[in-house]
Protein backbone atom coordinates (compact mmCIF):
# COMPACT_ATOMS: atom_id res chain seq x y z
CA UNK A 1 0.00 0.00 0.00
CA UNK A 2 1.41 3.40 -0.97
CA UNK A 3 1.59 6.33 1.42
CA UNK A 4 -1.31 8.03 -0.35
CA UNK A 5 -3.43 4.88 -0.14
CA UNK A 6 -2.82 4.75 3.63
CA UNK A 7 -3.86 8.38 3.96
CA UNK A 8 -6.96 7.82 1.84
CA UNK A 9 -8.06 4.91 4.04
CA UNK A 10 -7.71 7.06 7.16
CA UNK A 11 -9.78 9.87 5.64
CA UNK A 12 -12.67 7.45 5.18
CA UNK A 13 -12.89 7.10 8.98
CA UNK A 14 -12.95 10.84 9.70
CA UNK A 15 -16.44 12.10 10.56
CA UNK A 16 -17.87 14.35 7.88
CA UNK A 17 -18.82 16.76 10.67
CA UNK A 18 -15.10 17.51 11.04
CA UNK A 19 -14.10 17.49 7.38
CA UNK A 20 -15.90 16.04 4.38
CA UNK A 21 -13.27 15.00 1.86
CA UNK A 22 -16.02 14.21 -0.67
CA UNK A 23 -16.99 17.88 -0.85
CA UNK A 24 -15.03 20.30 -3.01
CA UNK A 25 -13.20 22.99 -1.08
CA UNK A 26 -14.59 26.51 -1.04
CA UNK A 27 -12.48 28.93 -3.00
CA UNK A 28 -11.74 32.11 -1.07
CA UNK A 29 -11.56 35.69 -2.31
CA UNK A 30 -8.44 37.81 -1.88
CA UNK A 31 -8.36 39.98 1.25
CA UNK A 32 -8.54 43.68 0.54
CA UNK A 33 -6.17 45.09 3.12
CA UNK A 34 -3.25 43.85 5.21
CA UNK A 35 -2.56 44.88 8.80
CA UNK A 36 0.68 45.41 10.69
CA UNK A 37 -0.11 42.35 12.81
CA UNK A 38 -0.66 40.20 9.72
CA UNK A 39 2.67 41.21 8.18
CA UNK A 40 4.51 40.64 11.49
CA UNK A 41 3.00 37.15 11.67
CA UNK A 42 4.05 36.52 8.05
CA UNK A 43 7.59 37.70 8.82
CA UNK A 44 7.69 35.40 11.84
CA UNK A 45 6.50 32.50 9.70
CA UNK A 46 9.15 33.22 7.06
CA UNK A 47 11.80 33.31 9.78
CA UNK A 48 10.62 29.96 11.17
CA UNK A 49 10.80 28.39 7.71
CA UNK A 50 14.33 29.71 7.23
CA UNK A 51 15.29 28.43 10.68
CA UNK A 52 14.29 24.85 9.82
CA UNK A 53 15.70 25.12 6.29
CA UNK A 54 19.12 26.10 7.64
CA UNK A 55 19.04 23.64 10.54
CA UNK A 56 18.46 20.64 8.27
CA UNK A 57 21.02 21.69 5.68
CA UNK A 58 23.71 22.56 8.23
CA UNK A 59 23.35 19.64 10.65
CA UNK A 60 21.56 16.70 8.99
CA UNK A 61 24.04 14.61 7.00
CA UNK A 62 22.58 12.91 3.97
CA UNK A 63 19.47 15.07 3.68
CA UNK A 64 18.84 18.35 1.88
CA UNK A 65 16.01 20.81 2.53
CA UNK A 66 14.65 22.81 -0.42
CA UNK A 67 12.25 25.75 -0.38
CA UNK A 68 9.05 24.75 -2.17
CA UNK A 69 5.98 26.49 -0.74
CA UNK A 70 4.37 29.18 -2.84
CA UNK A 71 5.02 32.56 -1.29
CA UNK A 72 5.54 36.18 -2.23
CA UNK A 73 6.49 39.43 -0.53
CA UNK A 74 3.29 41.05 -1.79
CA UNK A 75 0.50 41.67 0.71
CA UNK A 76 -3.15 42.63 0.34
CA UNK A 77 -3.54 46.18 -0.91
CA UNK A 78 -0.41 46.17 -3.06
CA UNK A 79 -0.38 46.11 -6.84
CA UNK A 80 -0.24 42.56 -8.19
CA UNK A 81 -1.48 40.87 -5.01
CA UNK A 82 -4.89 39.89 -6.40
CA UNK A 83 -3.23 38.15 -9.36
CA UNK A 84 -0.82 36.31 -7.07
CA UNK A 85 -3.66 35.29 -4.74
CA UNK A 86 -5.89 33.99 -7.54
CA UNK A 87 -2.99 32.08 -9.10
CA UNK A 88 -2.44 30.52 -5.68
CA UNK A 89 -6.11 29.50 -5.51
CA UNK A 90 -5.81 27.95 -8.99
CA UNK A 91 -2.82 25.93 -7.83
CA UNK A 92 -4.67 24.72 -4.74
CA UNK A 93 -7.40 23.38 -7.02
CA UNK A 94 -4.85 21.78 -9.34
CA UNK A 95 -2.24 20.14 -7.09
CA UNK A 96 -3.20 21.14 -3.57
CA UNK A 97 -1.08 23.08 -1.10
CA UNK A 98 2.67 22.90 -1.46
CA UNK A 99 4.43 22.33 1.88
CA UNK A 100 6.96 25.03 2.76
CA UNK A 101 9.97 22.74 2.49
CA UNK A 102 10.81 19.49 0.73
CA UNK A 103 13.43 17.14 2.15
CA UNK A 104 15.46 15.04 -0.29
CA UNK A 105 18.06 12.37 0.16
CA UNK A 106 21.37 13.88 -0.86
CA UNK A 107 21.68 11.63 -3.89
CA UNK A 108 18.30 12.82 -5.22
CA UNK A 109 18.99 16.54 -4.76
CA UNK A 110 19.32 18.43 -8.04
CA UNK A 111 22.00 21.07 -7.82
CA UNK A 112 20.88 22.58 -11.13
CA UNK A 113 17.54 23.50 -9.52
CA UNK A 114 19.16 24.65 -6.30
CA UNK A 115 17.74 25.18 -2.84
CA UNK A 116 14.66 27.18 -3.87
CA UNK A 117 12.09 25.82 -6.32
CA UNK A 118 9.18 27.84 -4.95
CA UNK A 119 8.92 30.09 -8.00
CA UNK A 120 9.02 27.25 -10.55
CA UNK A 121 5.85 26.05 -12.27
CA UNK A 122 4.69 22.78 -10.79
CA UNK A 123 4.59 21.06 -14.18
CA UNK A 124 8.34 21.59 -14.64
CA UNK A 125 9.28 20.00 -11.29
CA UNK A 126 6.50 17.43 -10.75
CA UNK A 127 8.72 14.40 -11.29
CA UNK A 128 11.42 15.86 -9.05
CA UNK A 129 8.97 16.54 -6.23
CA UNK A 130 7.95 12.86 -6.14
CA UNK A 131 11.54 11.99 -5.16
CA UNK A 132 11.27 13.91 -1.86
CA UNK A 133 11.09 11.85 1.33
CA UNK A 134 9.12 14.52 3.22
CA UNK A 135 7.17 17.73 2.84
CA UNK A 136 7.31 20.06 5.85
CA UNK A 137 4.62 22.62 6.61
CA UNK A 138 6.36 25.03 9.01
CA UNK A 139 4.33 27.07 11.50
CA UNK A 140 5.47 29.57 14.11
CA UNK A 141 4.25 30.57 17.54
CA UNK A 142 5.26 33.64 19.56
CA UNK A 143 5.76 31.72 22.80
CA UNK A 144 8.57 30.35 24.91
CA UNK A 145 7.01 26.95 25.46
CA UNK A 146 9.03 26.08 28.58
CA UNK A 147 7.85 29.21 30.39
CA UNK A 148 4.29 28.69 29.21
CA UNK A 149 4.28 25.08 30.43
CA UNK A 150 5.68 26.07 33.83
CA UNK A 151 3.10 28.81 34.35
CA UNK A 152 0.19 26.66 33.17
CA UNK A 153 1.20 23.78 35.42
CA UNK A 154 1.39 26.19 38.36
CA UNK A 155 -2.01 27.63 37.45
CA UNK A 156 -3.57 24.18 37.34
CA UNK A 157 -1.91 23.08 40.59
CA UNK A 158 -2.91 26.26 42.46
CA UNK A 159 -6.53 26.07 41.35
CA UNK A 160 -6.76 22.37 42.12
CA UNK A 161 -5.60 23.09 45.65
CA UNK A 162 -7.98 26.04 45.90
CA UNK A 163 -10.93 23.94 44.75
CA UNK A 164 -10.25 21.25 47.35
CA UNK A 165 -9.77 23.84 50.11
CA UNK A 166 -13.12 25.42 49.31
CA UNK A 167 -14.80 22.01 49.08
CA UNK A 168 -13.46 21.08 52.52
CA UNK A 169 -14.51 24.43 54.00
CA UNK A 170 -18.07 24.19 52.68
CA UNK A 171 -18.55 20.63 53.94
CA UNK A 172 -17.05 21.47 57.33
CA UNK A 173 -18.93 24.73 57.95
CA UNK A 174 -22.12 24.61 55.90
CA UNK A 175 -23.20 20.96 55.76
CA UNK A 176 -26.23 21.76 57.93
CA UNK A 177 -27.59 24.02 55.19
CA UNK A 178 -26.82 21.49 52.46
CA UNK A 179 -28.64 18.71 54.28
CA UNK A 180 -31.84 20.51 53.34
CA UNK A 181 -33.55 18.32 50.68
CA UNK A 182 -33.79 21.28 48.28
CA UNK A 183 -30.08 21.99 48.59
CA UNK A 184 -28.74 18.45 48.95
CA UNK A 185 -27.78 18.25 45.27
CA UNK A 186 -24.94 20.68 46.01
CA UNK A 187 -23.63 18.36 48.70
CA UNK A 188 -23.70 15.51 46.19
CA UNK A 189 -21.72 17.69 43.74
CA UNK A 190 -19.11 18.44 46.38
CA UNK A 191 -18.73 14.77 47.31
CA UNK A 192 -18.23 13.89 43.65
CA UNK A 193 -15.25 16.23 43.20
CA UNK A 194 -11.94 14.32 43.05
CA UNK A 195 -8.69 14.79 41.14
CA UNK A 196 -10.03 12.40 38.51
CA UNK A 197 -13.52 13.90 38.14
CA UNK A 198 -12.80 17.61 38.50
CA UNK A 199 -12.14 17.96 34.76
CA UNK A 200 -15.72 16.85 34.01
CA UNK A 201 -17.56 18.66 36.82
CA UNK A 202 -20.02 21.34 35.77
CA UNK A 203 -22.68 23.08 37.82
CA UNK A 204 -24.47 26.39 38.17
CA UNK A 205 -23.53 28.32 41.27
CA UNK A 206 -26.43 29.10 43.62
CA UNK A 207 -27.42 32.71 44.31
CA UNK A 208 -28.84 32.53 47.82
CA UNK A 209 -29.22 35.87 49.61
CA UNK A 210 -31.87 35.40 52.31
CA UNK A 211 -29.31 35.24 55.13
CA UNK A 212 -25.67 36.12 55.72
CA UNK A 213 -24.60 32.46 55.87
CA UNK A 214 -26.45 31.63 52.65
CA UNK A 215 -24.78 34.58 50.93
CA UNK A 216 -21.36 33.44 52.19
CA UNK A 217 -22.09 29.93 50.94
CA UNK A 218 -23.15 31.24 47.53
CA UNK A 219 -19.91 33.19 47.22
CA UNK A 220 -17.89 30.10 48.14
CA UNK A 221 -19.63 28.10 45.42
CA UNK A 222 -18.82 30.87 42.92
CA UNK A 223 -15.14 30.73 43.92
CA UNK A 224 -15.22 26.96 43.65
CA UNK A 225 -16.81 27.12 40.20
CA UNK A 226 -14.19 29.59 38.98
CA UNK A 227 -11.34 27.42 40.29
CA UNK A 228 -12.82 24.33 38.59
CA UNK A 229 -13.29 26.14 35.28
CA UNK A 230 -9.69 27.35 35.44
CA UNK A 231 -8.45 23.79 36.04
CA UNK A 232 -10.47 22.67 33.01
CA UNK A 233 -8.97 25.27 30.67
CA UNK A 234 -6.58 24.08 27.99
CA UNK A 235 -3.10 24.22 29.51
CA UNK A 236 -0.95 23.29 26.53
CA UNK A 237 0.41 24.96 23.42
CA UNK A 238 -0.48 23.28 20.18
CA UNK A 239 0.26 22.51 16.57
CA UNK A 240 -2.70 24.04 14.77
CA UNK A 241 -3.64 22.81 11.28
CA UNK A 242 -6.76 24.48 9.92
CA UNK A 243 -9.52 22.04 9.00
CA UNK A 244 -9.87 23.63 5.56
CA UNK A 245 -6.17 22.90 4.90
CA UNK A 246 -6.63 19.15 5.37
CA UNK A 247 -8.28 18.90 1.96
CA UNK A 248 -5.57 20.76 0.07
CA UNK A 249 -2.79 18.85 1.84
CA UNK A 250 -4.60 15.61 0.98
CA UNK A 251 -4.81 16.71 -2.65
CA UNK A 252 -1.06 17.42 -2.74
CA UNK A 253 -0.34 13.97 -1.28
CA UNK A 254 -2.66 12.41 -3.84
CA UNK A 255 -0.67 14.11 -6.59
CA UNK A 256 2.87 13.37 -5.36
CA UNK A 257 2.63 10.52 -2.80
CA UNK A 258 5.18 12.23 -0.51
CA UNK A 259 4.87 11.97 3.30
CA UNK A 260 3.75 15.23 4.88
CA UNK A 261 4.57 16.70 8.30
CA UNK A 262 3.66 19.75 10.37
CA UNK A 263 6.48 21.53 12.21
CA UNK A 264 5.76 24.08 14.96
CA UNK A 265 8.53 26.53 15.81
CA UNK A 266 8.47 28.21 19.21
CA UNK A 267 11.12 30.68 20.32
CA UNK A 268 12.86 28.06 22.44
CA UNK A 269 11.98 24.63 20.97
CA UNK A 270 10.53 22.97 17.87
CA UNK A 271 7.95 20.19 17.61
CA UNK A 272 6.70 18.04 14.74
CA UNK A 273 3.93 15.60 13.88
CA UNK A 274 3.10 13.53 10.81
CA UNK A 275 0.03 14.48 8.79
CA UNK A 276 -0.91 10.81 8.98
CA UNK A 277 -0.94 11.05 12.79
CA UNK A 278 -3.11 14.19 12.68
CA UNK A 279 -5.71 12.39 10.59
CA UNK A 280 -5.53 9.32 12.82
CA UNK A 281 -6.08 11.43 15.94
CA UNK A 282 -9.30 13.02 14.68
CA UNK A 283 -10.75 9.59 13.90
CA UNK A 284 -10.52 8.80 17.63
CA UNK A 285 -13.07 10.74 19.70
CA UNK A 286 -11.64 9.21 22.89
CA UNK A 287 -8.51 11.33 22.46
CA UNK A 288 -10.38 14.59 22.05
CA UNK A 289 -9.61 16.88 24.97
CA UNK A 290 -6.31 15.30 26.01
CA UNK A 291 -4.58 14.92 22.63
CA UNK A 292 -6.46 17.55 20.61
CA UNK A 293 -9.33 20.01 20.51
CA UNK A 294 -11.33 21.33 17.58
CA UNK A 295 -12.78 24.81 17.61
CA UNK A 296 -12.95 28.25 16.07
CA UNK A 297 -9.68 30.16 16.33
CA UNK A 298 -10.15 33.90 16.81
CA UNK A 299 -6.44 34.49 16.09
CA UNK A 300 -6.82 32.61 12.79
CA UNK A 301 -9.71 34.52 11.20
CA UNK A 302 -12.17 32.49 13.27
CA UNK A 303 -11.48 29.42 11.14
CA UNK A 304 -12.05 25.93 12.49
CA UNK A 305 -8.71 24.65 13.75
CA UNK A 306 -7.39 21.40 15.20
CA UNK A 307 -5.26 22.18 18.25
CA UNK A 308 -2.90 19.25 18.83
CA UNK A 309 -1.23 19.01 22.23
CA UNK A 310 2.51 19.49 21.70
CA UNK A 311 3.12 17.05 24.59
CA UNK A 312 1.77 14.34 22.26
CA UNK A 313 4.10 15.28 19.39
CA UNK A 314 7.84 14.91 18.74
CA UNK A 315 10.31 17.51 20.02
CA UNK A 316 12.66 17.84 17.06
CA UNK A 317 14.76 20.77 18.32
CA UNK A 318 15.80 20.95 21.96
CA UNK A 319 16.88 24.60 21.79
CA UNK A 320 16.31 27.70 19.67
CA UNK A 321 18.46 30.83 19.76
CA UNK A 322 16.08 33.74 19.47
CA UNK A 323 16.32 35.92 16.35
CA UNK A 324 17.31 39.53 16.07
CA UNK A 325 14.37 41.80 15.28
CA UNK A 326 13.75 45.31 14.00
CA UNK A 327 10.88 47.58 13.07
CA UNK A 328 10.11 48.10 9.38
CA UNK A 329 8.17 50.94 7.76
CA UNK A 330 6.10 49.97 4.72
CA UNK A 331 4.21 52.45 2.56
CA UNK A 332 0.98 51.17 1.02
CA UNK A 333 -1.40 52.77 -1.45
CA UNK A 334 -2.73 56.29 -0.81
CA UNK A 335 0.12 56.95 1.59
CA UNK A 336 -1.04 54.45 4.21
CA UNK A 337 1.83 53.38 6.45
CA UNK A 338 2.30 50.02 8.14
CA UNK A 339 4.92 49.32 10.78
CA UNK A 340 5.80 45.72 11.55
CA UNK A 341 8.56 43.54 12.99
CA UNK A 342 11.09 41.68 10.88
CA UNK A 343 13.19 38.76 12.17
CA UNK A 344 16.71 37.65 11.29
CA UNK A 345 19.28 35.04 12.36
CA UNK A 346 18.65 32.57 15.18
CA UNK A 347 19.50 28.86 15.29
CA UNK A 348 17.51 25.68 15.86
CA UNK A 349 19.47 22.86 17.49
CA UNK A 350 17.95 19.72 16.02
CA UNK A 351 17.47 16.48 17.89
CA UNK A 352 18.75 14.43 14.97
CA UNK A 353 17.59 11.08 16.36
CA UNK A 354 14.04 12.27 17.02
CA UNK A 355 13.75 13.94 13.63
CA UNK A 356 15.14 10.84 11.96
CA UNK A 357 12.56 8.70 13.76
CA UNK A 358 9.75 11.03 12.73
CA UNK A 359 10.76 10.91 9.08
CA UNK A 360 11.63 7.21 9.13
CA UNK A 361 8.06 6.31 9.96
CA UNK A 362 7.12 7.47 6.51
CA UNK A 363 10.43 6.80 4.73
CA UNK A 364 9.91 3.09 5.35
CA UNK A 365 6.56 3.32 3.61
CA UNK A 366 7.84 5.11 0.55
Amino acid sequence: MTYFEEIREITKRIPATIVDFAQARERSSPPTQASSNFITNKEQGDWAETLIFKAINETFDGLVAVRYGKSDDLVAGEKGFDTFYNDFQDELDTIGKRPDLLVFKEEDFREDLGYDISKLEHASIADYVTLAIAGLEVRSSAFLIDKYEAEMQKRTHDNLQKAFRIKTKIIAEYSDILENPKKKKYLDILNSITEDTIYAISFRSPSWRSSQRLEELSNLFKELNLAIRTVQKRDYLSITPKVEDLKVVFKWIEKFNVPHFYVQVFFDKVFGIAFKEILTLITDSEKEGEHYEIGKDIKNQNKTTIKINTRKTSQIAYKVDEPEHKSIRREMGRGRLLFYVSFDKGTAYLDIKTLQQLLDIQMNNS
